[in-house]
């Protein structure tokens, strides 16, 4: 009996000792960092740190609607929905009342459709030449979040990533059923691999898109939401070696391009 229960300590240790090695060897140091992606104040040229590099990207944002979007006359002159603009508007508590500073401003987006139903407004980048963007996200991406400004209407809001193999994944940020401005944050799960076994370790994600689903019930004829601050919190450390740009997949493809 004593021999079965040392043997089964033994067992136990074994495993944990197991689980501390394999842990030490896959542990890494981590810098966290904020990332602004977007600001929303109508610059199209965005730049960021990811760790060794600051990157430069030209994108701007487009819409799109389901089928059942309204195509309606105002003030005289037909019109398309979903319509966008960018408003001097802003979160106050993200910047106080912004007084004496430079004037701030937000993306909004109007919509209408002809019936209720599950129906959707895309909202995406696109580049300088007008095809669909997918902004790059430096490091390995914990959590995102975005201000947004709701009508309290039974909307849910989504965020698209796509991973180093392609696939495409859905990030609920929830409901914009509530007044005025909130922060909306969801996390990356952990099932979304942002690792490669070759060189480079980062397998980077790319922001696809935000879609806004309306519920079946919620009515549809005329309604408003903006954007302001898109930002992700982002673990941008990579470990240095010789050769280490070599690795860099923009000086890759400068070298094989030319």
């Amino acid at each position: 009996m004593k021999h079965g229960i040392f043997r089964a300590v033994f067992l136990v240790g074994l495993a944990c000792a197991a689980t501390f090695s394999l842990y030490g060897q896959n542990s890494r140091p981590a810098t966290m960092s904020t990332v602004v992606l977007e600001a929303f104040n109508g610059d199209n040229t965005h730049q960021w740190h990811d760790g060794r590099y600051l990157r430069t990207f030209e994108f701007s944002w487009d819409v799109r609607a389901s089928a059942a979007a309204t195509t309606a006359s105002v003030n005289g002159s037909a019109m398309s929905f979903p319509r966008m603009t960018y408003v001097e508007a802003w979160p106050s508590a993200l910047f106080s009342h912004n007084r004496g500073g430079a004037p701030l401003q937000s993306f909004g987006v109007n919509g209408r459709f002809d019936r209720r139903g599950n129906n959707w407004v895309d909202i995406f980048p696109v580049g300088a030449n007008g095809q669909p963007f997918e902004i790059p996200m430096p490091g390995r991406v914990h959590g995102m979040d975005m201000w947004v400004w709701g009508s309290n209407l039974h909307y849910n809001l989504e965020a698209y990533v796509r991973d180093a193999q392609g696939t495409v994944h859905r990030i609920q940020l929830g409901s914009l059923a509530f007044p005025g401005w909130k922060n909306m944050a969801a996390s990356i799960p952990r099932h979304i691999s942002q690792d490669s076994r070759v060189i480079p370790a980062h397998a980077q994600l790319h922001f696809v898109k935000f879609r806004i689903w309306t519920m079946p019930n919620e009515r549809v004829d005329n309604f408003y939401v903006y954007f302001n601050r898109f930002q992700i919190l982002t673990d941008v450390y990579e470990p240095y070696f010789d050769g280490g740009d070599l690795a860099d997949p923009d000086f890759v493809a400068d070298i094989w391009n030319n």
